[in-house]
């Protein structure tokens, strides 16, 4: 079950930014805080490493100009899922030895929780790039910094959470959820407000 939490927590993370998950397991099975399995040790390596810092210093930087960001999360709907199942297979403890040999790879279900990470990254993916756009528009791009530090905030406390306490993993994806829920009433109401005829009062 705290397998499971742990995988849902990194991905989820993963769907908000691709590399703050990969890179903060890699430097914890690096420092040796946590044990990876035997398919996932190259996120360990040094250069594996430098590339994602390269990589996370790209996105926490082009996630926060406007209009910029749209076209990150355009680009980012392959990244962020691909992470999500990476983290989520490496942080329940799944083999991948058999991914060189399709065949095996598939008949012994270790592709289960590539996709499960790959959907639970999907979804907070798309969640987040439906908001932003609206958000930018809005309040003239004034909403893409703020925003963008609090999805790398939110991000890193979920892998944090993900790797020491992973029963709060539960918390922080209902806060999430009903957090998108009030976003999207809130569009809503906007909208119709917009989209409303005036009133005989008002048109008088």
């Amino acid at each position: 079950m705290l397998e499971l939490l742990t995988g849902a927590g990194l991905a989820a993370a993963a769907g908000l930014n691709a590399y703050i998950p990969l890179l903060v397991v890699g430097l914890a099975a690096r420092f040796e805080w946590i044990h990876l399995p035997a398919g996932w040790t190259w996120l360990a390596n040094e250069w594996v490493l430098v590339i994602l810092a390269a990589l996370l210093v790209v996105e926490v930087i082009a996630d926060k100009i406007p209009a910029v960001d749209s076209v990150n999360d355009w680009i980012q709907t392959v990244v962020r899922p691909a992470s999500g199942g990476i983290v989520f297979s490496g942080g329940v403890g799944a083999s991948t030895v058999a991914v060189d040999d399709p065949e095996a790879f598939v008949s012994s279900g270790a592709w289960v929780p590539v996709v499960i990470g790959i959907v639970l990254a999907l979804l907070v993916h798309l969640a987040k790039t439906s908001v932003r756009p609206a958000a930018n528009l809005a309040t003239g791009g004034l909403a893409a910094p703020v925003l963008s530090t609090a999805e790398d905030g939110v991000s890193l406390g979920l892998v944090v959470l993900a790797l020491v306490a992973p029963i709060l993993v539960i918390v922080v994806l209902a806060l999430l959820v009903v957090g998108f829920v009030l976003l999207l009433r809130r569009r809503r109401r906007r909208r119709v407000l917009v989209t409303a005829p005036p009133l005989e009062a008002d048109r008088a």
